[in-house]
């Protein structure tokens, strides 16, 4: 389900900063330049490693739902623009922010394919400055657009899992 926009809420003090996707790319590059320059302690042996592959894939998928619900409520993906539907159902039904779960399953994926220790500290630092930053931003423009519609839902629905 997606409910229209509560209505108008005046101009938006937008911050900006990188973008998601930025900000994951750039975990991939932190993530393997540790795995180089610093491969400590090799913590999932082959064959095993290669179940990072199913997470990899797994995170994928997630990112992927999510976009096609939003392209199916015709409302933006792009944090620093308006929302024009709040969605609530489907993967959202599950977690208030599937795209960046699916983000740092794709993270973990890599930590495991790797299966170096270096590479498994990545994914919570990634996690923890979307939730301290870039999720905290956009929940705050989220309950100004859609005011107690979202607050339900943020009550309904966790953040992460």
């Amino acid at each position: 389900m997606a409910e229209d926009r509560a209505g108008p809420v005046g101009p938006d003090p937008v911050r900006h900063g990188p973008l998601p996707p930025v900000l994951f790319l750039g975990a991939l590059v932190v993530q393997g330049a540790g795995h180089f320059l610093f491969p400590v302690l090799r913590v999932i042996p082959n064959p095993w490693n290669l179940g990072g592959v199913v997470l990899i894939v797994a995170g994928l998928g997630v990112v992927v739902v999510a976009d096609l619900q939003f392209t199916r409520a015709k409302t933006t993906v792009h944090p620093f623009k308006e929302s024009t539907a709040l969605v609530t159902t489907g993967i959202f039904g599950f977690t208030r922010n599937p795209m960046y779960l699916g983000m740092v399953t794709i993270l973990f994926g890599v930590a495991v394919t790797v299966g170096t220790l270096t590479a498994f500290l990545v994914p919570p630092l990634f996690g923890w400055v979307l939730s301290a930053g870039q999720i905290r931003m956009e929940e705050e423009r989220l309950i100004r657009v859609f005011g107690s519609a979202y607050t339900v839902y943020a009550q309904r629905v966790r953040r992460w899992l």
